[in-house]
């Protein structure tokens, strides 16, 4: 019998929406396993981008198997069917082997009170005072709290364990790595919060190898964290007490660890989970990082004519259909309109100017926040180019993956996984 799938200790989620990148991105992990942390690669790829770009989830494998090929990577490597659910999980059952199940449309539905009535008579630990270990002070509960809980999270976890066992079914135990998405709701769960969630997983027996919870502040594409950075790093301390304390108690997997969705470019946080991860000695998973896309983009306009010319063009189109494209990210986004140059003025940009905008460097004044995340949602532009867009990519792959490399190494992998 094999080995069952098992999620290492450090994975970092990696975009790569036109599938000409997986090279690059695989690059910057052989670049941090020669610096003596191995952080390994997992692809993901949501259904709204494939149905956007008119993509397969095996096109996303077949790149991956590809890089990992033309590389020799011989350590783990994953694919993501990305918050998928009964419906749209389908075509990514053959190719995928991580599945982040999504039950966001459920959280705060009710619950049947009868189900809530056996959670709380299934779990009396959670009610009375209630002692996480690494956490100074213990909660105090009652049954009406934990009912609140159990009423706002149980529908979508017992949802979820639907999702786990027609993966099951279809994929086998030991075949794939489960993830559960509780990021989408309207306020951080606390500790307890968290432990109720985790029992009530275990009883759903979903074998889950990361949770993605719910943290203060915004994680909007792309850009950096918006919000206070020492609560976040106390949240996400509390967060691996609670979650060790579920394992011990609930006999949650070993490598059960945390997922940080939207975690691209979160650069004032990442100290915080260095730090973290380092103390307690768990594991994080870095979903949607590096930005691959926008480092497309800065390589086409670093090398100069047509490529310029092509992100130029790129950001006219996603400038005049901006409201279009901005609608299905607008809780995730933050643009001011005021401060998006006019399309006439990008003509005249020089490859310089275009790559100050939009490179995610603080430190530059050129750099402009809404002008990138515009172009971060405007991926939908480049996909109607199809082939014309691919074309200028492939002419130009070596400045590209050059981009795409040191962003992924030097901006996330460094500070997240090396403390650089």
């Amino acid at each position: 019998m094999s080995k069952a799938l098992e999620l290492p200790r450090f994975s970092i989620g990696v975009g790569d929406r036109f599938a000409h990148q997986a090279k690059a991105q695989l690059t910057a992990c052989i670049f941090a396993a020669r610096a003596g942390v191995e952080v390994v690669p997992v692809w993901n790829k949501s259904n709204r981008e494939h149905t956007i770009i008119g993509s397969e989830p095996v096109q996303t494998r077949a790149a991956a198997d590809a890089a990992v090929a033309a590389l020799g990577w011989t350590k783990p490597y994953f694919l993501d069917a990305d918050h998928i659910n009964l419906t749209t999980v389908p075509r990514f059952l053959a190719p995928s082997d991580f599945f982040t199940i999504d039950v966001a449309d459920l959280i705060g539905q009710p619950a049947k009170e009868a189900d809530v009535a056996a959670f709380l008579a299934r779990h009396p630990e959670l009610i009375g005072e209630v002692i996480i270990p690494g956490i100074a002070e213990p909660f105090h509960t009652d049954a009406a709290f934990v009912s609140r809980v159990a009423n706002k999270f149980l529908a979508a976890v017992q949802h979820a364990g639907v999702i786990y066992r027609m993966l099951l079914e279809n994929k086998g135990i030991g075949c794939f790595v489960p993830e559960i998405s509780m990021d989408e709701t309207d306020s951080p769960q606390t500790p307890v919060e968290l432990l109720i969630i985790l029992a009530a997983i275990a009883d759903e027996k979903i074998a889950i190898q990361t949770i993605a919870p719910k943290f203060t502040g915004r994680f909007n594409k792309g850009v950096d964290y918006v919000g206070d950075v020492a609560q976040f790093a106390k949240e996400f301390e509390e967060d691996l007490a609670a979650i060790a304390f579920a394992i011990k108690t609930y006999g949650l997997p070993a490598n059960l660890k945390l997922s940080v969705h939207s975690g691209s470019d979160k650069f004032s946080i990442y100290k915080s989970i260095h730090a973290a991860v380092t103390k307690t000695g768990a594991g994080v998973h870095l979903k949607t990082a590096g930005t691959t896309w926008l480092e497309e983009l800065i390589g086409l306009a670093e090398s100069g004519g047509d490529g310029l010319a092509l992100a130029i063009e790129v950001y006219a189109e996603a400038y005049a259909h901006s409201a279009e494209l901005c609608a299905p990210y607008a809780t995730v986004i933050d643009i001011d309109p005021a401060a998006l140059p006019l399309p006439a003025e990008v003509e005249t940009w020089t490859s310089e100017q275009f790559t100050s905008a939009l490179r995610h460097d603080q430190s530059n004044p050129a750099y402009n926040q809404s002008f990138r995340q515009l172009l971060h949602v405007g991926f939908k532009v480049a996909a109607k180019m199809g082939d014309r867009y691919l074309k200028a990519l492939e002419a130009n792959e070596e400045i590209v993956a050059k981009n795409v490399t040191a962003n992924l190494f030097e901006r996330h992998i460094k500070p997240v996984f090396l403390g650089q």
